[in-house]
Formats: structure tokens, sequence, C-alpha cells
């Protein structure tokens, strides 16, 4: 696909993506049910990529993507994305932000979620709820006829200037089909009525990383992992949705999610 043309999909192909999606969502429960203090980001890993290819000629969609060491993107505390998994126990006090992709049926699906154990503040807690509820603010504004723009300003009004935390400017959502990076970009920043027309067709993956603090990161010397530039937490949702005449459909879910830390004794619910 030419760089910077816009393809938007089928309803076949974005059946075949809510598909791939799907998976994702349902890895992304088997983290969260496995998921407790004493267990490493290696662990959980390979318990997701070995759930994604339990599934017939479905593949982890990141692991081996510009040479990513993993299925999982595992960033903890201060990272905010592109954490590679490590053999450091998880604590009490941490929150863990799990992204994962899938490539089956010739398709990508993406999404994410920020797990948090019980031993982690109210004023944490308050980040990732904020951060949660600016997702779907964003994905409200994805609607034929709005702009990419849109979007941004409906996270960047929620997260930053009603809140006060930091919404981060060098990382973005995208589109997303065949490949797992397409156009358009989807800043979690700007201005109404800008950017690229949204029309019923358009798959993307809305992606808001908020922070704590500062707004400004920097990433460490294994050339993937973001950090804050404060060391203060960082949180993470994503959804991929497909832009609808009827309004936006969300291809992935977070139920699956949900449930599984319900169940889970040492992980809090982001309500």
């Amino acid at each position: 696909m030419a760089k910077g043309m816009i393809y938007h999909k089928t309803d076949e192909e974005i059946e075949l993506i809510r598909q791939s999606c799907l998976l994702v969502s349902k890895t992304l429960a088997h983290v969260g049910s496995i998921l407790k203090p004493g267990v490493t980001g290696l662990q959980i890993d390979a318990e997701a990529e070995q759930f994604i290819r339990d599934h017939e000629g479905a593949i982890p969609g990141f692991k081996g993507y510009h040479d990513f060491p993993a299925t999982l993107c595992i960033s903890k505390n201060e990272v905010v994305v592109h954490g590679i998994p490590n053999d450091v126990p998880f604590t009490e006090t941490d929150i863990v932000s799990v992204d994962c992709g899938v490539y089956w049926n010739e398709f990508y699906g993406d999404a994410a979620y920020t797990f948090a154990f019980n031993g982690i503040s109210d004023q944490v807690k308050k980040l990732l709820k904020v951060t949660k509820e600016s997702l779907y603010k964003g994905i409200a504004q994805a609607v034929p006829g709005n702009r990419v723009g849109d979007i941004g300003y409906a996270i960047q009004e929620f997260a930053e200037k009603e809140h006060g935390y930091g919404i981060v400017r060098e990382l973005v959502g995208h589109g997303i089909g065949r490949n797992l990076h397409e156009s358009p970009e989807v800043p979690n920043y700007g201005s109404k009525g800008r950017g690229t027309k949204l029309q019923s067709g358009l798959v993307i993956a809305i992606e808001p990383m908020v922070n704590l603090g500062t707004k400004r990161v920097a990433q460490s010397d294994d050339g993937w992992t973001i950090l804050t530039q404060d060391k203060k937490q960082s949180g993470h949702y994503e959804h991929t949705i497909a832009v609808k005449e009827d309004g936006p459909d969300i291809l992935s879910t977070h139920e699956y999610v949900e449930e599984a830390v319900k169940n889970n004794e040492y992980l809090s619910e982001i309500e």
C-alpha cells in the first residue's frame, strides 16, 4: 500500500478484522487471569504467544515487527508503551499496560489494557479511570463527516484540559488492516475540524497514552521502550474501531478482560 494512502474496508474485511481483534481481546483476558505479584513479563508473554498460536493460522502481530522481540508490549508504571517483556517480577503496587496484536486471516487486530494491582494509590487509579474514559470520548467522535482532529480534541480536552494530565505527543493511534500500521495517524490531541475526513469503512486504532505528570517522554537505550521524563506513571488503553454510517463499531472488546480482572484477587477494577 502506498504511503499515505487510506484504504477503506468492505463489510467482509471489517468482520475479518473483528475476528483478529476478538482474539486479541481474549488474549488480554488470559493475561488478566494469570497476572499476580511474582509473575514476570516473560512468563505472561510466553502464555500469550501460546494462546494466540492455539488458534489455527493465527500468529502474534508484534513479534518480529521491525524486529520487536516479543508477542506483547508490556509497559510498567512510568513506561508509556513498547516495553519489552523481562524477568523482573511484578509487585502489588505496579500498573501494567499490555498491548497485543494478532495477525489472522490476512488482517491485524490491535488492543491494549492497563492492569492495576491492588496496592496502587487512588491518584494512579484516577489516572487510569480518566485514560480509559478518554478512549471512549475519542471513539464517540469517530463518525462519518468528522475529522481525525475531532477524535484527538475530545481526548485532549478531557484528559489534559479537564484533569491536568499529560497527553503524549510523539506516539499516536493509526489505521489498521492488512498492515499493522496504516494511514491515517490518529493523535490523542488536536483541533476540531482538522485532519483526515472520516468516512464509512475506515478502520483505526485509537489509543490514548496519558501521563500522571509531564507529557514529555524519552526513549531507552533498547530502541523501543518509551518512558515518562519525570518517571511518573502512564496509562494506556486501546480499541480498534470501524467508522460506520450508524456510528463507531468497536471491533475489540474489554469485556473479557474486565471479567478476568474481576475474578483475579490480585487486580483492582478500573470502573
